[in-house]
């Protein structure tokens, strides 16, 4: 019997499975409290652009095993770097995040998290953006 394709909700749904999440209200505390924490946007630049969260760096989920692979010659050192900080990853609605966390676990990542709801809960909330840039 042939198995159904798999869609994109089944790898959403089996990286949930793995991972963590913190609500837009847990994360704004975190903001403040928690030392070292980096916030990770897993969008495209454009919609980095368009608005996000204050001191977001932005790692597009297309390149993030590379930024985030020591051996890569092109990988991002403040990424690689924060292996043992807290990471909270975020996308629009929390499926690339989600996706980006169990990778990033599976890389050795100790404490990442994503972003339930992703930024458009987030502004939903009327939580902070800014439009400033932090790319790779």
């Amino acid at each position: 019997m042939t198995m159904a394709p798999l869609t994109l909700m089944d790898f959403v749904k089996a990286a949930k499975a793995q991972i963590e999440e913190v609500t837009p209200e847990q994360l704004e505390g975190m903001l403040s409290e928690v030392e070292e924490l980096l916030i990770l946007d897993v969008r495209e630049p454009s919609e980095h652009e368009q608005g996000h969260i204050k001191g977001a760096m932005l790692v597009p989920r297309g390149i993030l095993e590379a930024a985030a692979d020591t051996e890569y010659p092109k990988h991002q050192p403040e990424l690689v770097e924060a292996r043992s900080r807290p990471v909270v990853a975020y996308c629009a609605t929390g499926g690339r995040s989600a996706m980006a966390a169990a990778t990033l676990r599976q890389m050795g990542f100790e404490n990442v998290i994503s972003l339930a709801g992703g930024i458009i809960r987030w502004q939903q909330e009327d939580r902070p953006m800014v439009r400033e840039a932090r790319y790779v």
